[in-house]
This record gives structure tokens, sequence and C-alpha cells, in this order.
């Protein structure tokens, strides 16, 4: 009976866990919607980051109360670098969620019709948020804002993982982006129950066992090198990404 009433409570915060994320980013949508009216400044758009990054991290503490989920941050402990290229595996739909509560200063790259959704666009738009459709223009805008302080998130699998799978391929965007901006590398793993929101399950079905697990850890760094090209690179990241999921199941 006790394990009845638990699991009852955490399906319920659960629930209300997406509602409350749908409100605030709702809310600060409506709240960005004038600043669209206006020139672009670099200096709003990095309060908006920082409205951002308060409302996520505040949502994922709701989420560790509330006992939908529990988390383990490795190698976070000191402040992260800006200027770097962020990249990480995508197992679950939270996964930007969590990585922009902690990232410095972090813009990302999100697939155009997230950016015409109402709960997200108006703030995605106004924090300088990029939608990954540019190709080279896409290239050449994010290089020239990590070289100007910024960091990037990105997820180079291009969607979340493959349920059964530990790793899809990987796309050489970010090291191209790397290249050009002459910017270091940061690698992120990150490991979580199965059923925690992957590509194929509906996001509003609440996983089998509550409270779900999250690992979310540094891993290896690649500064800027010359003599280095995108294709390697890239290879470099999906062996020692591949080996370290592979290692730590």
């Amino acid at each position: 009976m006790k394990r009845a009433l638990q699991r009852i409570s955490a399906v319920a915060a659960c629930y209300v866990s997406w509602l409350a994320f749908a409100l605030l980013g709702l809310g600060l949508s409506i709240a960005c919607v004038p600043g669209l009216l206006l020139p672009r400044q670099a200096a709003r758009e990095a309060r908006v980051r920082g409205a951002i990054r308060r409302l996520f991290d505040l949502w994922t503490r709701w989420l560790y109360v509330g006992g939908v989920l529990r988390f383990t941050w490795r190698g976070f402990e000191a402040p992260l670098a800006r200027g770097t290229v962020y990249i990480a595996n995508h197992p679950t739909l939270l996964d930007a969620t969590l990585l922009l509560a902690r990232l410095p200063d972090a813009v990302c790259i999100i697939k155009p019709k997230l950016m015409r959704n109402p709960t997200i666009g108006p703030a995605a738009h106004l924090a300088g948020y990029i939608a990954g459709e540019n190709g080279v223009d896409l290239v050449r805008e994010v290089a020239a804002r990590i070289a100007a302080g910024q960091s990037l998130l990105v997820f180079p699998e291009g969607t979340r993982t493959a349920t059964g799978a530990t790793l899809g391929p990987l796309k050489p965007g970010f090291a191209l982006i790397a290249d050009r901006a002459h910017a270091p590398v940061q690698l992120i793993s990150i490991r979580a129950s199965s059923d925690m929101v992957p590509r194929d399950r509906a996001w509003w079905l609440p996983p089998s066992t509550l409270p779900v697990w999250m690992k979310i850890s540094v891993e290896r760094r690649w500064d800027y090198d010359p003599a280095r090209s995108v294709r390697e690179l890239t290879e470099e990241v999906d062996q020692c990404l591949g080996s370290v999921l592979r290692a730590n199941p």
C-alpha cells in the first residue's frame, strides 16, 4: 500500500512538473514578445539567457524535490569555461534543459519547429538561440559568437539516441564550428534510466519506475589544434564518447 501511494505521488509530481514547465515557458515567452519588435542587442540576449538558465535550474530542483528525478553531477564543481563548444550524447528529452541550467552563457542550436512553438519560440529568439537550418551561414554566425566569449551546447547526434542504442552517428558540424572559432571542445556524457523520455516514448507517459536517475559527467576536453582536421576531431570524439558510455552503462 505504501509503495502504491508513493507511486501515485511521484506520477502526480511528474505531471505537475510538465505543467509547470509549460506555464513558466509560456510566461517567459509572453514577456519576451515586446522585445522581438526591438533591434537585436547582445546585452538583452545575455539577460534572457540568464533568465532561462535560472528558470531551468529552478525546474530541475523541483524535479528532485518532487521525487521525479535523482541527479549525479560530476565535474561541475568548478565554474566551466566560456567560449567553448560543449557537446553531449542525447538519451532523453530533458538533456538540453539540464545542461543549459549549468553551462555558462550558452546558446544552442534547436530545431526550426521549436522556434515556432509559442511556449519556447519567443524566448529562444530573444535569447539568441539558432535555428538549425542555415548551413554555412549558421557555422559562421555560431563561430563568431563563440569567438566573442559565448558557449555553445550541441548534440552531435542531431536527435535523441535511438532506443536500445548506446550512441548514434555523430555529425561533424560541432567540429567545423570549433575549428572556425579556434575554440576548445568539451565532452559531457549523459547516462539515464532507459525510460526517461527516450526517443520512441511519448513525453507525457510517466516512467515505469520513479524516481528515475541521470548521471551527467564532464569528460575529456580537446583544445584547438590547427593541425587536426574536422574529420579527425569528429572521429576522436566519437571513439571517446562511445568508450565512456560502453564502460559505464
